[in-house]
C-alpha cells in the first residue's frame, strides 16, 4: 500500500459522503505521515513503513473493539467498521504453516540450536510486518520442544 492509494480513496470517500470510512482513512493518512517523519523520510515514504504503520493501527483498533464495553453497542459497531475498513488496506500476513515452512527452509541451522531467543532475533527481521508476532513466537515454541 501507497500513500496516494490512501489518499485517493479517502478524496473518493469525501465525495461519496462516506463519513466513517474518511475519518478512518485520514487517520491512516496521519500515522503514516507521523511514522515518515519520525523515520526521516517526510516526502518519500517507503511502501514498507505504510504497511507497518497500517497493521499497527489496525492493532490498535482492536484493542479498541476488544475494550469497549459490551452496553455501548453503538460504539462497538463503529470501532468494528472502522476495524474492518482499516484492515481492507492492511497487507496479507503469512498463516502459520506459511511461517513454518520459511523456517524450516531457510531458518533450518537456526533451528537447530533449540535456542529459542536466538532464533527470534534472527527471524525477526525478515518477517516483520509480513507476519503477525504472536504467530512467529508460537511457530517457534513448537519448533523448539
Amino acid at each position: 500500500m501507497n500513500l496516494e492509494t490512501l489518499q485517493k480513496d479517502m478524496i473518493a470517500a469525501m465525495k461519496a459522503k462516506e463519513k466513517l470510512k474518511k475519518e478512518t482513512i485520514s487517520s491512516l493518512i496521519s500515522a503514516v505521515k507521523k511514522a515518515g517523519i519520525d523515520n526521516g523520510d517526510r516526502e518519500n515514504i517507503p511502501e514498507e513503513l505504510v504497511n507497518q504503520t497500517i497493521l499497527k493501527e489496525v492493532k490498535t483498533l482492536q484493542e479498541q473493539v476488544d475494550t469497549c464495553p459490551a452496553e455501548r453497542t453503538d460504539l462497538k459497531e463503529e470501532y468494528n467498521a472502522r476495524l474492518e475498513i482499516a484492515k481492507s488496506y492492511a497487507p496479507a500476513l503469512m498463516s502459520a504453516e506459511e511461517v513454518k515452512e520459511l523456517l524450516m527452509k531457510d531458518f533450518a541451522e537456526i533451528l537447530a540450536t533449540k535456542n529459542k531467543g536466538q532464533i527470534m532475533k534472527e527471524i525477526m527481521p525478515s518477517l516483520k510486518g509480513k507476519a503477525d508476532g504472536k504467530v512467529i513466537n508460537q511457530v517457534v515454541g513448537e519448533l523448539c520442544q
